[in-house]
């Protein structure tokens, strides 16, 4: 993949997580305009692209993902910087933890506390 390989060659700690996320994102959940991101404060890449919806009211939906495996340590700083290093600033973030069995779970970060939806 010519759109990783730059990165994949940057991060290569992460580029395992990275390359199976991407293809989860592009390929199982037909993700649109994917773009790959460069996130230096948290050594690593993240991407960002168009989730479908069943909505069709709605339209698409802007995301942004940050691939990890699951032997990795994050920390709220981690998350801090890679909110601070997204412009403009998301309201929420997912990150893709990884295994090596392929399973990918997403988990939605919101920042600062927020409500659940009732």
């Amino acid at each position: 993949y010519p759109v990783l390989s730059q990165l994949l060659a940057k991060y290569p700690a992460t580029g395992g997580a990275l390359f199976q996320v991407y293809n989860d994102l592009t390929l199982a959940q037909r993700w649109t305009d994917v773009e790959v991101l460069d996130l230096p404060a948290c050594k690593r890449a993240a991407i960002k692209g168009q989730r479908p919806t069943p909505d069709t009211d709605r339209g698409p939906s802007i995301c942004v993902v940050l691939p990890c495996s699951l032997s990795e340590s994050i920390s709220t700083s981690w998350l801090h910087a890679a909110f601070t290093s997204l412009d403009p600033f998301p309201s929420e973030i997912y990150v893709a933890i990884t295994s090596e069995d392929t399973s990918t779970v997403y988990y939605k970060i919101s920042q600062g506390i927020v409500k659940p939806p009732v």
